[in-house]
């Protein structure tokens, strides 16, 4: 396991520990007002799901790597998660240099 790995690994354990006690909080909260169990398990359900899927694609965008065309209007663009120098180099260039550019 590489250093990226691990600490993309460790900062979706820490978002889902903390999402997890938002949406506890939250049904908690709730729960003081009377509401059912079954709406309070909804409520809390689906504010975990919706923060986990943001929490997902914050990870993903802070460990990743975006090369785009440099042509104007040109919006090819590619996009890479946990490769070496090497393989980022080679897409860098075919980004540049793609058959498919627009005029």
């Amino acid at each position: 396991m590489n250093r990226t790995s691990v600490t993309r690994h460790g900062l979706i354990l820490l978002g889902f520990t903390a999402v997890t006690a938002v949406a506890v909080v939250i049904g908690v909260r709730l729960d003081a007002y009377g509401v059912p169990l079954v709406l309070l398990l909804a409520c809390a359900f689906s504010l975990q799901t919706s923060l986990m899927s943001l929490l997902f694609r914050l990870v993903d965008a802070l460990s990743s790597t975006t090369h785009r065309c440099s042509r104007p209007g040109c919006d090819f663009q590619v996009w890479l998660t946990g490769v070496d120098a090497a393989e980022n180099r080679r897409w860098q260039e075919i980004a540049g240099n793609h058959p498919h550019r627009t005029v």
